[in-house]
C-alpha cells in the first residue's frame, strides 16, 4: 500500500494541525519514496499500542507517521524535547499530538508518564528503543533502553514491532550523506505483536525491564532481517560491536 493508498479505519479524524501536516508533507514524501507498507493485519485499529521502531535514518521518522497514519492510526512519537522549543515549528509539532522526551533532566519522568496517559486514552504510541539512530557500520538495531518496557508494564499495552529499510538511502547517519532521489524504495512491516506473557504483573526491576527490551528489539531485527534478505546477528553481539557510548534515555 502506498502512501496514498486508502487510510484503514480506525483512529478518530485526525486534528487540524496533522491534517496540515499531512497535506504538506505528504505529496514531498510521494515524491522522494516508492513506498511499501506490510503487516497492517497486526495493528489494532482500536485502543492503546505501542509501537517500537528500528531507527536508521533521520530520514526515517516521516516514512514512519506516514505508514503508521495510512494504518489508520494517529501518530503520536516520543522525540527529543529540542524541537518542540523550535519557534513557530515546535508549537505546530505539539499540536499534531507528538510527546517531548526529556533527557536527562528532573523532566524526565515526565515523558513516561505523558506516554502513559497517551497510551491510557487510546493513542499509538510510536517509540525508538535504542534511543538514537543505529551507530552499526552494517546498520542492524542495537540493542534497546528500557523505556519501552516501563511503558508496556505500566500500561499493559501490546507492543507491536516495526522493523523499516530504505530511508538510511535517503540520509545516512553514519556517512552523513544525503540523497534526495525521487522513488527511492521503503520498505515498512509491522509484526505481530510481541508475547511479553511471562513478565505479567512482575517488578519492573533492571533484569526484567532488559529481558523485555531484549525480546522486543530481537522481534525488530527479525523484521529487519526479513527486509533485508538476511539473517540479524544476535542481539548481544550486534551490540558489542557498538563501541560508542549511547546518550542517556
Amino acid at each position: 500500500m502506498g502512501l496514498f493508498g486508502r487510510r484503514r479505519g480506525g483512529d478518530k479524524r485526525p486534528g487540524f494541525w496533522l491534517r496540515v501536516a499531512v497535506m504538506i508533507v505528504k505529496p514531498v514524501m510521494v515524491f522522494f519514496t516508492k513506498a511499501t507498507w506490510l503487516g497492517f493485519e497486526n495493528i489494532p485499529l482500536k485502543g492503546g499500542v505501542i509501537f517500537a521502531v528500528n531507527h536508521i535514518s533521520h530520514a526515517d521518522p516521516l516514512a514512519v507517521a506516514f505508514f503508521i497514519y495510512d494504518s489508520g492510526r494517529n501518530p503520536s512519537f516520543l522525540g527529543k524535547a529540542g524541537i518542540f522549543t523550535i519557534p513557530v515549528l515546535g508549537p505546530i509539532i505539539k499540536a499534531t499530538g507528538q510527546i517531548p522526551v526529556y533527557r536527562g533532566t528532573a523532566d524526565a519522568v515526565k515523558s513516561l508518564h505523558d506516554a502513559i496517559s497517551a497510551v491510557d486514552d487510546g493513542r499509538g504510541v510510536i517509540i525508538y528503543p535504542e534511543g538514537t539512530t543505529t551507530r552499526q557500520p552494517d546498520m542492524w538495531p542495537m540493542r534497546g533502553k528500557n523505556g519501552v518496557a516501563r511503558l508496556a508494564l505500566e500500561t499493559g499495552a501490546p507492543v507491536v514491532p516495526v522493523g523499516q529499510w530504505g530511508p538510511q538511502n535517503l540520509y545516512n547517519p553514519i556517512t552523513k550523506k544525503l540523497r534526495l532521489r525521487p522513488r527511492t524504495p521503503v520498505t515498512i512491516k509491522a509484526g505481530p505483536p510481541v508475547d511479553l506473557s511471562r513478565w505479567q504483573g512482575v517488578e519492573p526491576t533492571s533484569a526484567s525491564l532488559n529481558e523485555m527490551t531484549d525480546a522486543i528489539m530481537r522481534r525488530i531485527a527479525g523484521i529487519v532481517g526479513e527486509l533485508r534478505g538476511e539473517e540479524p546477528p544476535p542481539l548481544h553481539e550486534s551490540s558489542a560491536r557498538f563501541t560508542d557510548k549511547p546518550k542517556k534515555a
